[in-house]
């Protein structure tokens, strides 16, 4: 039998959330060639995953201000 190691979901979040003053904040993590993100106050609770692909159009959406209304 072979022994199949997993490696453990590492957590990112952004270093614009230091503020203890900000209640929101997501967390990000490479898994499988995709990203996971969640909401880093509840870590336990639901999770969302996208492609990379996906994710880096998003954060570029983000910083060319499309989501402003």
């Amino acid at each position: 039998m072979t022994e199949s190691r997993v490696s453990p979901i590492v957590w990112r979040k952004s270093s614009y959330s230091s503020d203890p003053n900000l209640a929101v904040c997501v967390e990000v993590a490479a898994v499988d060639g995709a990203r996971a993100i969640r909401d880093s106050k509840d870590p336990d609770g639901p999770r969302l995953s996208m492609s990379v692909d996906a994710w880096r159009r998003f954060i570029g959406s983000i910083k060319n201000d499309a989501f402003t209304g």
